[in-house]
């Protein structure tokens, strides 16, 4: 029955816009798909039916060659861009999919979610095309840009909770005093079988791709894509990215089941899930080759590479793939044909500007520092005077006598700057040093010296 779902699946990946012998190669990779089981939620004939089911409402987005970053970085670097859906998210292909697999009952009462962002919008969107009720239960800390984009969109919104567990309890309260179909986000069958159809586009665009960098929160994008490629090109490796503040899914691993694991707040916020779900777990644990976590520093770097050499504008969590490769977590795949799904772009506007704060500083192009200068006519006049010959913007001076541990004649003076670059940066503190200026450097300003 496998053999008959990858031929079924071949003929209608020939039917895909991409070249044929695009196809051919991807499938010349293949040797002998995973072994299925009965117990498998979700089939790889579930993920190609799902593909051309959900052919007329998404958008098969591209996945280009990025020079500016490959040159940068020393990978063969290929963006699938898809947060380029009409949601700003690949959480449409899953929505699609479940809400088209209704019966004519469940789409005449309505469906119900418990989602602080992309899953409630794709689920309002298809569903407002669709004429299918939908009911979205969100946290209090959602996003306001996204809470009254869900109204826009004609959903009933409900915020309830300081967290998704408590939303997600409510949405049940809905799901069984209304009799509202309950969509689970990353684990219902139907969502990871749309999120794997991205799988099929990536082998249809990208040939002789060797491997695949999947952001990972609940799990249900990375178990689709694994169960799509490794059944049609089994040699393409398959790679998790998780923030180090929330690893639900290496703490899955380690323990062999899904566990609830400690999280933080992260800039990946929308892959903050301390608990994945159990069908996307099954599906993927045996076909994803690795997971890796990557820092808050490469997230922010993330964003604000693909700002400056991408022109796109992607949140945290979309940008969590790129953040492997400059956390450097997989060198191995130097020099090789890698795929980097940017599959979310809904990203708060006050939010962006601190993350790319956040990336100048980690690519020591902001910088903060605190010098000692004389508390006479002229003091900070000199000190501003030699960071405009060394050519850096300030974006923040502040002085402060109060809490300065050193000469009453003396002020300490906290600078924020601007750089080129780091070296520039280097070249600033050097100039600084020269001309005698006692000095406390980046992050060692935080010490009891001053208080800001």
């Amino acid at each position: 029955m496998l053999t008959k779902r990858v031929l079924l699946t071949s003929t209608f990946l020939r039917r895909q816009s991409a070249p044929t012998r695009h196809v051919a190669r991807s499938m010349s990779m293949t040797t002998t798909p995973p072994a299925a089981t009965l117990d498998d939620p979700v089939s790889f004939e579930d993920v190609s039916t799902a593909s051309f089911r959900i052919r007329d409402g998404i958008e098969q987005t591209s996945c280009k060659y990025s020079s500016m970053l490959s040159k940068r970085m020393g990978y063969e670097i290929f963006l699938k861009k898809d947060y380029r859906q009409m949601t700003g998210s690949f959480k449409e292909r899953g929505a699609r999919n479940a809400l088209l697999q209704l019966t004519d009952e469940q789409k005449r009462i309505g469906v119900v979610a418990a989602s602080a962002g992309n899953h409630a919008l794709a689920l309002a969107y298809h569903g407002k095309l669709l004429g299918i009720p939908v009911t979205c239960v969100m946290p209090n800390i959602a996003p306001l840009t996204k809470i009254t984009s869900c109204q826009e969109l004609g959903a009933r919104v409900i915020l309830h909770g300081s967290h998704i567990l408590e939303a997600r309890e409510k949405a049940d309260e809905y799901a069984r005093d209304e009799g509202l179909a309950y969509i689970n986000g990353f684990d219902h069958p139907d969502i990871i079988a749309g999120a794997g159809t991205m799988g099929i586009e990536i082998l249809n665009q990208v040939p002789n791709v060797d491997a695949i960098v999947v952001p990972v929160g609940g799990g249900g994008l990375i178990a689709g894509i694994a169960l799509a490629v490794k059944t049609l090109a089994p040699k393409v490796k398959v790679i998790g990215v998780e923030p180090e503040l929330c690893a639900s899914f290496t703490g899955a691993l380690e323990a062999g089941h899904p566990i609830n694991v400690p999280t933080s707040p992260t800039l990946a916020d929308g892959l903050a899930v301390p608990c994945v779900g159990a069908n996307a777990f099954e599906i993927a644990r045996n076909r994803v080759d690795q997971i890796v976590t990557v820092s808050e520093r490469a997230i922010a770097l993330s964003v604000l590479r693909l700002v400056e050499k991408e022109k796109v504008v992607v949140e945290g969590g979309g940008a969590c793939s790129l953040a492997a490769l400059i956390d450097n977590k997989l060198p191995e795949l130097k020099g090789k044909r890698v795929v980097l799904p940017l599959c979310g772009g809904n990203i708060d506007v006050p939010v962006l500007g601190r993350v790319i704060e956040r990336g100048l500083a980690a690519d020591g192009r902001l910088v903060r520092f605190v010098a000692t200068v004389s508390d006479r006519p002229g003091g900070i006049a000199q000190l501003a005077n030699l960071l405009w010959e060394c050519g850096v913007s300030v974006k923040d001076i502040y002085h402060e006598r109060a809490w300065v541990h050193a000469s009453v004649s003396n002020v300490a003076v906290k600078c924020v700057v601007e750089t080129q670059s780091y070296d520039h940066g280097l070249e600033l503190k050097k100039r600084l040093e020269d001309a005698g200026y006692p000095l406390m450097w980046g992050s060692s300003t935080n010490s009891s010296f001053v208080d800001f």
